[in-house]
């Protein structure tokens, strides 16, 4: 077994060759901590004719946020399970900063002071963080647990034109650079087989989100084609991966290119089976995450093994 691995990592990993989140916030809390997705009431600037209409198009008509439900009722469930768990609120659905600063202030401390909530997670986009929003986030993170989440998907601004990003590669530089000047903890969504990329601009991608100054964590995400998304219109026999076995082996050579101080968020794509058109097997989210802990293991490698 890697020594360094056996030696230094083992035990910050809770014993998986990567660093998952769930450790970092177990270590954090002292207890298991949840994420309850919720529905802010937002939309997005590619939506609504600012920047462009239709979305990403990956997304489906609710904004990759087909999990929320009320906070109550997903409490309870957990509660069933975990009785002592923490909770964390993420704002999930659409751009989660695209208000007025006033409107944001009233939701965000609105769900603050429920008695079960520890923090927030805060899900937008880099062209939607001036600095009155840059400010309130810093006020919220100076009293709270607070993490944003952004969703950039690809360095490569020619695939960012064909997903209808509709913001270019330095605008994200920028939103970086003003969350880390605040101290404010920031994860970036990646999305592996977009339509275009190989797997070197995939590798790239990684590599180059790996190296930003003190990002707290990175979110791998497979391509799905979901129903009711411009991707199911546009490239209706498109499927990102033809096997597990070939997702795998790509998120395995990812995993070892990234720092192991960045806390890896996911590795997969989770979609409810009804909205699934492909990969058809990626439902198997469970499969395909210990199929990646059994690649790491054969392979006896780890998060950041390959940056030396």
């Amino acid at each position: 077994m890697s020594a360094y691995f056996e030696e230094v990592l083992k035990e910050k990993f809770d014993g998986k060759r990567y660093y998952p989140i769930s450790s970092y916030l177990k270590k954090y809390f002292g207890e298991k901590t949840i994420k309850l997705a919720i529905d802010g009431g937002f939309t997005c600037p590619n939506r609504d004719g600012s920047k462009g209409f239709g979305g990403c198009i990956f997304c489906s008509d609710t904004g990759s946020g087909e999990f929320s439900s009320h906070i109550e009722d997903q409490i309870e469930l957990y509660k069933k399970k975990w009785p002592r768990a923490k909770y964390l609120a993420y704002f999930q659905n659409h751009t989660n900063t695209y208000a007025s600063p006033t409107e944001l202030r009233e939701k965000y401390y609105q769900i603050l002071e429920h008695k079960e909530i520890e923090g927030l997670v805060i899900g937008t986009r880099p062209d939607c963080l001036d600095n009155e929003i840059l400010d309130l986030l810093e006020e919220i993170n100076k009293k709270y647990f607070l993490w944003v989440e952004l969703g950039l998907q690809t360095i490569h601004d020619e695939t960012a034109k064909l997903i209808n990003r509709c913001y270019d590669y330095e605008v994200f530089e920028k939103a970086i650079s003003d969350l880390e000047k605040r101290k404010i903890k920031t994860v970036v969504h990646l999305i592996l087989g977009l339509p275009g990329e190989n797997r070197e601009m995939m590798l790239e991608s990684v590599k180059t989100v790996g190296s930003i100054k003190n990002l707290f964590g990175i979110k791998l995400h497979m391509l799905n084609v979901v129903k009711g998304s411009v991707l199911e219109k546009l490239y209706p026999n498109y499927c990102s991966f033809s096997s597990i076995e070939e997702y795998v082996d790509l998120v395995t050579e990812c995993i070892q290119l990234i720092p192991d101080t960045i806390t890896i968020h996911r590795l997969t794509a989770d979609v409810p089976r009804p909205l699934l058109i492909s990969p058809v097997w990626s439902f198997n989210k469970r499969t395909i995450l210990n199929s990646i802990d059994q690649k790491l293991n054969l392979l006896d490698t780890y998060q950041g093994k390959l940056l030396g």
